[in-house]
């Protein structure tokens, strides 16, 4: 900046002058170019402190470059007399340039030219440098306990008497100055010692070693304040025990003078502490403050208790001269407020330290005891840090919530738990609130309390996860706070966490919950992945096809013994609570018994024979070779030896035990009997769930070989015989294989339309929606509109230039309506369509879905949901009747209610489904023949559901759950009417299919098949078949079985079974309810009317659905009703009850008609008394092969893909030969089988 300062007044001048007169006035005047140029050197460190002006040029004579002080220049003579430029400056260079001039001129800079001092070095030596402090500090600490040692060795080598002698003189003047009362002090004593040579000699070394190092630090550490450090305790300790010692040297006689060396424990203490500090710095580790604190005051009890043994022992010399043990055992008796007196001190010196350490005491220990307590009470607030021996030596998962529910924290321990191989896992929680107190009880309990560790932390900090050990965890579990108002925020709160393990714990395996669907991708990488919203609407919307589907996928997902309700008197309860406990497992074909014999057979002849000879349900298969998993692959697909197969029973193979029946009845001399001769004898009753292990009853270890031919029993023992079913063949045969009813369907579909359908004007076509409103939506082949329709066409309730209809009856819909009520049209409904417009669902029975939306949809979701026929939407609530009845409610058949985000929290938890159950409670009493399915946020509000006040049977159903619960039971809400019968549903339910993914990592890809979320080329779907009367002549569900794997090839699964049932405690209407059950089941077959009469004349009534006189004994007894007959007032009052009913329901009925002809619709399709008050349904996963099948009853069956079995040449001719098999084995099988 100089040169270009003084540029401006010399550059004519330098051009007239002489080049040799410019360079003496520069030698003269001006420094040299390099000065100029070279920048001034940093002469202060980055604390701020500024070095000496000798040190500066200390610095600047051994460094490279000359710094200038310009301050002593003055402006004026540099304006006045202006020096000329160097050569180098010249104007011909300035304008020509300098080839030399970046390189000749390069100047060395050197930073932190403050720390090349002697004091700098030292300094960082003996305090900044943590490992080499570390190092001084542990030397200092050996020296100070080397002088407590030396103090003790030279206490027990000393002996008074002899320094009694020694200092004669001194003895006699000091004693005679306390000889006048009390007992004789002897202050020589007190004053003067014996100490050896040797002793001395490195007592003085020590003391000259610490007296210098101590100095040293206090130089080095000064800050300006001299006295600040001199007053230090630490500082005065040092002097008093080390400058005596020193003085020694040059003074002889004093070198038996008594110096209070054990005071150096205390010093030991510090430098202990900071040494503590400095290796936690040295190892980027650091302890508990609890640990620190504990640490702390066992050190300062210690030194209390050897500074007081010491000083009394001493003191006691000039008395009764008590051993060093003497005083150690006399000090504890004291701090312990024991006080035995056995040992007391005798002079007052020795008492006056006594005082003196009990107020240190009293002062010191409660502080110290006050700081221990704070730092426990947090702690447990914080939950402290999980061990790393622990984590080394034990397994361990980590689980990862926003904020803990005790809802949700029983669910995962009771799921995670309920496996045998976890039992010595431990659960560590991280959570970033405090514990709630319930959970605090909960966690205390000892079944708990040794497994479940809780953390308060955040899982965004490598610290939270360093305490929760995530590097070593088995698993993490990360879930969505569901009952955030703002589920976005929630997702991107889960999404972090995800990122943050991820990253911490790249090897952890994680397992993550997450609400919506558009942000899945973001946690794509991790290991197992569950989105709510997904499964939640593909169940509802299977839940309106295949009844009660909710709670078949909810039984599957959790784990049960099969023990529920099995001391219950209700045959419905113990069935239904028995099949309950199966679950799908694994296990290789080449080590199953299972399933090892079936080497190189088809599917389906593998699955119906495992279902017959031992019970289990085969369902899916994996190849070694593919990863993909398929749902009845189909009789074409052939059983290998490396195949994993997947099947449904009440616990694994390998804790099942096998008993074979048929050899002890060789033994016996009995018959051999078929296995459906009898009835009674079944390989599921044999079965004993108790403790994980199963006795499965083998009657037939082989086949029989003419196991095809199952025939009827004749009637009156005449020979005649029904039509047999056809036997399973083991390697498929695509003759004897009949196409299925959706091949038929849909070569009906596409060659011979009929009238209905050409009369409304749309021709679907089969295509994969062009349209995905998410990232990472499984492509599905639906029927689609051959063009997209006109968003004006989406909205039911208002016309426009296409139509000009304006509710659901101006439509003309040829099925009923499916209305789903949601509170805004999110992505996830997109999953809710796509199931019900599933290519493997017949055209002919696709139902028109309407969206009943409190806020109308974006056009984003409208561009999705425009290609797929009969989807429509209009805006309005379920607790307006108007929007109700303009959507078709009278002509619908289900009615799904979804729970709306902005209900879902509440000041009270389980309030957030208060207006839903309200809501659904006034639609119930409206349209009772309507089947509406509800989702709850909380699965314990289910008993609300068509709450009825005075029904015991309802009342009595609850104490059944209270004693299941009590039980420990998984499934206690599982006899709930509502839940049996698939009419509501929580997503919490599903909560244990990612817990149970950690033991079972297949459980995810298999719920999603049957959900229809992921369509897998060659893998089935789930669909179900209705059990006419014409179908009753099959029997039993095990020939069932073999008539669906022997015709189609289907595999059965359940059944959805609905009884007629009595509510009510009157003894009439249990006759009238009964009668008419004979009544009904008289018209149901010949083979019938002997059940029907043997149950009616018998008490057993465990074979008869539709008395259920011991249901009501039963009702009565637990709601502690009398079980005398009823009276005569009692009936009256039932009737005047019944004639109130149907007054309520007839004002309804008004209300309903008044409102619906108001706007202008047709009040003939209201039916207001058709309800289904006086049913039951419940479900019963893979039943015994003997069940017997019950009219109305609904099969769970897995169809396999038909797509897999038309080979790709043949395609477009299949409709015709479809048609023509259709016609010529309708002549066949029309007797069999109306399936």
């Amino acid at each position: 900046m100089n040169i270009f300062f003084n540029l401006r007044g010399t550059i004519v001048r330098q051009i007239a002058e002489d080049r040799a007169v410019a360079d003496t006035e520069k030698k003269k005047v001006w420094p040299s170019a390099e000065a100029i140029m070279s920048p001034p050197r940093r002469s202060s460190s980055s604390h701020g402190d500024r070095s000496s002006s000798e040190t500066l040029q200390k610095n600047n004579s051994s460094n490279s470059g000359v710094i200038l002080d310009i301050s002593s220049l003055k402006m004026a003579d540099v304006d006045t007399e202006v020096p000329p430029l160097p050569p180098r400056y010249r104007f011909r260079d300035l304008l020509l340039g300098d080839q030399t001039f970046q390189n000749d001129d390069r100047v060395q800079v050197e930073f932190y030219v403050n720390e090349n001092t002697f004091k700098e070095r030292l300094k960082l030596f003996f305090i900044k440098n943590q490992r080499s402090s570390l190092r001084i500090r542990l030397f200092n600490f050996a020296l100070k306990i080397l002088t407590c040692a030396l103090y003790i060795l030279r206490v027990s080598l000393d002996n008074p008497t002899e320094n009694n002698s020694i200092n004669g003189t001194t003895c006699q003047n000091s004693s005679s100055l306390n000889s006048t009362e009390g007992p004789e002090i002897k202050w020589n004593l007190i004053f003067w010692v014996n100490r050896l040579q040797p002793v001395w000699a490195i007592q003085v070394t020590v003391a000259l070693i610490s007296f210098l190092e101590t100095m040293l630090i206090t130089y080095l550490s000064y800050k300006g304040n001299i006295w600040e450090q001199i007053f230090q305790i630490s500082f005065i300790l040092e002097m008093i025990n080390t400058v005596p010692f020193i003085i020694t040297i040059f003074w002889a006689p004093l070198r038996n003078i008594f110096v209070p060396v054990f005071l150096n424990c205390w010093l030991a203490k510090g430098a202990l502490e900071n040494m503590i500090n400095d290796f936690h710095r040295a190892i980027q580790r650091t302890h508990s403050a609890m640990f620190n604190q504990v640490f702390i005051l066992i050190c300062t009890l210690l030194c209390l208790v050897f500074t007081g043994a010491c000083g009394i022992q001493h003191l006691e010399r000039a008395g009764k001269n008590l051993s060093l043990f003497d005083s150690f055992y006399f000090c504890i008796v004291t701090f312990s407020t024991v006080g035995y007196g056995d040992v007391t001190p005798q002079i007052w010196p020795s008492q006056l330290l006594v005082v003196i350490l009990i107020c240190v005491a009293l002062v010191v220990l409660p502080l110290q005891f006050e700081e221990l307590a704070y730092l426990w009470m947090e702690s447990q607030k914080l939950g402290g840090n999980y061990s790393r021996h622990r984590a080394q030596t034990e397994k361990h998962v980590v689980l990862c919530v926003s904020s803990l529910k005790i809802d949700l924290l029983m669910d995962f321990l009771n799921e995670f738990y309920a496996h045998p191989r976890l039992q010595d896992y431990y659960v560590v929680i991280l959570c970033p609130t405090e514990i709630d107190i319930q959970v605090r009880r909960i966690l205390q309990i000892p079944l708990w309390s040794q497994r479940v560790i809780y953390l308060q932390g955040s899982a965004l900090k490598d610290q939270d996860l360093m305490r929760a050990k995530m590097d070593d965890a088995e698993a993490c579990f990360i879930l969505s706070s569901r009952n955030e108002v703002d589920r976005t925020a929630a997702d991107h709160q889960t999404i972090l966490r995800a990122w943050a393990a991820k990253d911490f714990a790249p090897n952890c395996p994680l397992y993550v919950q997450i609400l919506k669907p558009e942000n899945k991708f973001h946690v794509k990488f991790a290991d197992h992945v569950v989105c709510e919203e997904e499964f939640k609407y593909a169940m509802l919307a299977l839940n309106c096809v295949c009844p009660a589907t909710s709670t078949l996928v909810t039984l599957l997902v959790h784990t049960s013994r099969g023990q529920e309700g099995q001391t219950s008197p209700e045959q419905w309860q113990r069935t239904y609570g028995r099949c309950s406990g199966n679950e799908v497992y694994h296990i290789h074909l080449a080590d199953s018994k299972f399933f090892g014999e079936y080497d190189g057979k088809s599917f389906t002849y593998a699955s119906f024979h495992a279902h017959k000879k031992y019970g289990v349900c085969l369902i899916g298969v994996k190849r070694e070779d593919n990863k993909s998993i398929l749902l009845n692959p189909g009789p074409r697909h052939i059983m290998a030896a490396t195949d994993t197969c997947y099947y449904i029973n009440i616990t694994k193979e390998e804790n099942s035990a096998f008993i074979f029946k048929q050899e002890e009845k060789h033994g016996k001399g009995l018959p051999v009997t078929g296995l459906y001769d009898a009835p009674s004898r079944l390989p599921v009753h044999s079965i004993i769930a108790s403790m994980g292990t199963v006795a499965i009853d083998l009657q037939h270890p082989d086949p029989p070989e003419e196991s095809g031919k199952l025939t009827l029993p004749t009637e009156n023992g005449a020979g005649s015989r029904r039509p047999s079913i056809a036997p399973v063949l083991e390697i498929a045969d695509s003759s004897a294989i009949l196409p299925c009813d959706l091949l038929s369907d849909q070569s009906e579909d596409e060659t011979n339309q009929s009238d209905e359908e050409g009369s409304v004007g749309l021709d679907f076509v089969k295509g994969y929606p062009p349209n995905s409103p998410y990232i990472g939506s499984s492509p599905t082949l639906c029927h689609l509109l051959p063009q997209k329709a006109p968003f004006c066409c989406l909205r039911l309730d208002k016309g426009c230039t296409h139509n000009s209809f304006e509710d659901a009856k101006a439509y003309g819909f040829k099925n009923k309506l499916i209305i789903v009520s949601a509170e805004m049209a999110g992505n996830g409904l997109y999953n809710f369509i796509v199931p019900l417009r599933a290519y493997y669902r017949p055209r002919k029975e696709l139902n028109p879905i309407v969206l009943l939306l409190d806020y109308p949809p974006d056009n984003h979701f409208l561009e999705a949901i425009c290609c797929f026929p009969m989807v429509y939407f209009m805006p309005g609530t379920i607790d307006n009747l108007d929007n109700l009845l303009q959507c078709g409610i009278i002509y619908a058949d289900n009615l799904v209610v979804v729970d709306k985000e902005s209900t879902m929290s509440a000041e009270e938890d389980y309030m957030a489904d208060a207006k839903t159950i309200v809501n659904v409670q006034t639609m119930f009493r409206l349209f009772p023949s309507l089947s509406i399915i509800t989702e709850l946020t909380h699965p314990s509000n289910m008993r609300f559901m068509q709450f009825r006040a005075k029904d015991c049977y309802s009342l009595a159903l609850s104490k059944l759950e209270k004693i299941e619960r009590d039980k420990g039971s998984n499934l206690a809400f599982m006899f709930r009417l509502p839940f049996a019968a698939g009419r509501v549903f929580s997503i919490s339910m599903l909560d244990t299919l990612l817990y149970q993914s950690f033991v079972k990592d297949y459980m995810i890809a298999i719920t999603r098949l049957l959900l229809g979320l992921d369509t897998t080329p060659g893998s089935g779907y789930l669909c179900v078949m209705k059990i006419t009367e014409e179908d009753l002549w099959i029997r039993t569900y095990g020939r069932l079985f073999q008539k669906f794997c022997s015709s189609s090839a289907e595999i059965p699964i359940g059944i959805y079974r609905t009884e007629s049932h009595m509510f009510s405690t009157s003894e009439s209407q249990v006759s009238i309810n009964a009668g008419h059950g004979e009544e009904h089941q008289g018209r149901a077959g010949s083979w019938k009317e002997k059940t029907a009469h043997r149950n009616s004349t018998t008490s057993d009534q465990s074979e008869h659905p539709l008395l259920r006189k011991k249901s009501m004994q039963w009702a009565r007894r637990l709601s502690r009703k009398n079980a005398k007959p009823a009276s005569r007032a009692e009936r009256i009052s039932q009737q005047r009850l019944n004639l109130y009913r149907r007054s309520e329901r007839q004002e309804l009925s008004e209300l309903v008609k008044n409102r619906m002809k108001h706007l202008g619709l047709p009040t003939v399709g209201y039916d207001e008394m058709n309800d289904h008050q006086n049913t039951l349904s419940y479900v019963l996963i893979n039943p015994p092969p003997d069940t017997m099948l019950e009219i109305n009853d609904i099969v769970y069956i897995i169809r396999s893909d038909p797509l897999a079995h038309m080979p790709e040449d043949s395609q477009m001719g299949q409709a015709a030969r479809n048609t023509k098999n259709q016609q010529d084995f309708g002549a066949q099988s029309r007797n069999e089988t109306h399936l």
